[in-house]
């Protein structure tokens, strides 16, 4: 079965450049596209662990009588097809229920507030609330459509950036893209990092799929960042710690996604690696 990309259509100008980024994505992953939708603002997508309330702003409303029309025609020029969801099941008349059993699901940086609020550096809590509740990774996508050439993996050697790794090669082998890693060194040697990737049983992916390791000995970590190739997509785990674990995916995913404007794929805590 093909894996599946769950996207939330919204019917306008920023609503049709995340389509467009949902399309190109699935074009190169080998995912068939889902879309929802929406006829009210809210719904609630039941997770192993959660159920979130989706708060969506009134744009995903916008002239309902031609957002079916508006994604049908980018679908034709993107040459791909796509099933409509409807929902099956409502916790009330106005509060659809959401399956989560996708592979991939898209997202702005918020899918919540208007967009005059959102700004590079800001991802709305219901976005970080299903990056940290889903067993998918979460597409993030930048404000205006950008073709990824590449993709790039951030490793820094924890769990969740093994994770990230292997989503880096799974993407990689589907999309059959040059990848690159990028580790910030940080009073850890070479070897530490090589020992890591030996105990995961990852030096012949490591061999078959990397191009360039590059390791950062010096220099701040939001100026190595500069390094990375605005045309990539950027593949990484988040996390977060302690009592703001559902508020923040750590001090190297922040710095990340406020200084890059590429496309994020990011490996939530519960990123299951088989599916």
């Amino acid at each position: 079965m093909d894996a599946q990309l769950f996207h939330i259509f919204r019917n306008t100008p920023l609503g049709r450049e995340t389509l467009l980024q949902s399309i190109y994505f699935c074009k190169k992953a080998g995912a068939s596209l889902i879309i929802y939708m929406p006829e009210f603002t809210k719904f609630l997508m039941y997770f192993e662990n959660d159920v979130v309330q989706i708060d969506l702003d009134n744009s995903y409303l916008t002239s309902p009588e031609t957002a079916l029309k508006h994604a049908k025609e980018l679908l034709d020029q993107g040459k791909i097809k796509a099933r409509f969801l409807e929902p099956k099941n409502y916790t009330a008349s106005t509060l659809p229920d959401i399956a989560t059993n996708f592979d991939f699901m898209c997202c702005p940086r918020s899918i919540s507030d208007l967009s005059s609020k959102i700004g590079l550096g800001y991802i709305g809590p219901r976005v970080r609330r299903i990056v940290n509740s889903a067993r998918f990774p979460v597409l993030i996508t930048s404000p205006v459509f950008k073709k990824w050439r590449s993709i790039a993996v951030f490793f820094g050697g924890s769990a969740n950036a093994i994770n990230a790794l292997k989503l880096g090669f799974r993407i990689s082998r589907a999309s059959e893209m040059p990848l690159s890693v990028y580790t910030h060194m940080e009073n850890v040697s070479k070897e530490s990092y090589e020992e890591i990737i030996k105990n995961e049983n990852l030096e012949e992916e490591m061999d078959h799929y990397v191009t360039e390791w590059h390791m950062f000995e010096r220099g701040k970590f939001e100026e190595n960042i500069y390094d990375v190739p605005h045309d990539a997509l950027v593949v990484l785990g988040a996390y977060g710690r302690g009592l703001i674990r559902n508020i923040f995916f750590g001090s190297r995913m922040e710095k990340i996604q406020s200084t890059i404007t590429n496309n994020l794929l990011i490996a939530g805590p519960n990123y299951a690696l088989t599916r």
